[in-house]
């Protein structure tokens, strides 16, 4: 049996140590310690790696010692707080990022390429201390006791933790509604609305789904690069004004960026439709919540300008309203609130290279606009 440091023991160490905060976006290589943390409640989801970072600097300046979670894809949107804020005045923080596409790219998706090959390049680069955890329980001690004398000079430190290094744990089974639609159903639903448009789906288990249920050159399954499906799709829509686009999104990648469903609101191209698939978690990577409380979508999109905004909580509702709004100018949101869980779809990049769906997708854009005078 191979080693692995348990979530029991990695939390226990850090309560040892007086750590009384935690905050992060997941990653299933950390499902362990997030559905802990998550139980005792010392933990707050963040809708993206920066304000994590940053509530944990709020708790730290507060007299609260606090850690952060993460993914290695998500230390982009690490790098401007943690340099400009954190660094710059000198609030020692704990950091946990995961080792995605690290050490062999081959043995992750391709959308870890790039990071797996450079994150221990880029902290080296900004100057923050950090070590590569070992699937040992000393290997955690050693690099908590390094964070302690980094901490001592007011400086930041970053536990790195590769695949199989921490274990998961048992959780309880989330209680079924069986009054909402399913991730299938609701996506069966949605794609009987597709038809001649350019569609961008969000990272995770929604492309997945979509890909399984209607694979099509006109679809750009967006793998990586959580948050920027509708950033994506806005820069289509305002450049093809003769072209339907519609964005199908998740409620934890709509978080993520909201700035994006504001600039949507501002820009108002007539041309787009945005679909939020809201279950209240980050099923790719555990379960893990985004949310207590669902968003009320409706009413953000007529804020945010977008012209109509509408909550669906059943596949008969969603196919009766996409109906409804087809032909009128938009923007248009549509929540559809899902069931958490189901089957685990198709991997897209199991028939498709990412360079393969981006090349079938601009040919498929080029061939809607020849008609044009």
């Amino acid at each position: 049996m191979e080693r692995v440091i348990s979530a029991e023991f990695f939390c226990a160490e850090l309560d040892r140590r007086g750590f009384g905060f935690f905050s992060g976006v997941p990653c299933s290589f950390l499902k362990g310690p997030f559905a802990l943390l998550e139980q005792r409640g010392s933990y707050v989801p963040a809708p993206n790696e920066g304000i994590a970072l940053s509530m944990a600097a709020g708790a730290e300046l507060g007299g609260t010692k606090a850690a952060v979670l993460a993914q290695n894809s998500g230390l982009g949107n690490l790098l401007d707080p943690l340099t400009s804020l954190v660094m710059a005045y000198e609030i020692p923080l704990l950091l946990f990022v995961s080792l995605r596409g690290w050490p062999d790219t081959a043995d992750d998706e391709p959308h870890h390429a790039a990071m797996g090959a450079a994150t221990l390049g880029v902290l080296q680069a900004v100057g923050v201390a950090h070590g590569v955890l070992e699937p040992t329980e000393e290997s955690l001690s050693a690099l908590l006791d390094r964070a302690a004398r980094e901490r001592a000079e007011r400086r930041s430190f970053v536990v790195l933790v590769p695949a199989a290094t921490v274990d998961t744990c048992a959780v309880p089974a989330a209680v079924a509604d069986a009054s909402l639609m399913t991730r299938q159903e609701a996506v069966e639903a949605v794609a009987g609305h597709l038809d001649g448009a350019l569609v961008y789906s969000t990272t995770g288990m929604i492309s997945r789904e979509l890909f399984g249920v209607r694979d099509t050159p006109h679809t750009f399954y967006m793998q990586g690069s959580m948050g920027h499906a509708i950033g994506l799709g806005l820069g289509t829509a305002l450049n093809r004004p003769d072209q339907r686009v519609v964005v199908v999104d998740g409620d934890g990648a709509a978080l993520m960026h909201l700035g994006g469903l504001a600039l949507v609101g501002e820009r108002r191209p007539a041309n787009l439709t945005h679909l939020v698939l809201d279950n209240g978690v980050y099923d790719s990577t555990g379960g893990q919540r985004t949310r207590d409380t669902a968003m009320r979508w409706d009413e953000l999109a007529l804020a945010a300008g977008y012209r109509t905004g509408q909550v669906c909580r059943t596949a008969k509702e969603a196919d009766a309203h996409l109906a409804e709004i087809a032909g009128l100018p938009g923007p248009h949101l549509v929540a559809l609130h899902i069931g958490r869980g189901g089957p685990t779809p198709p991997r897209v990049t199991s028939a498709h290279t990412n360079a393969g769906v981006r090349a079938r997708f601009q040919a498929a854009a080029a061939d809607t606009s020849k008609g044009l005078k």
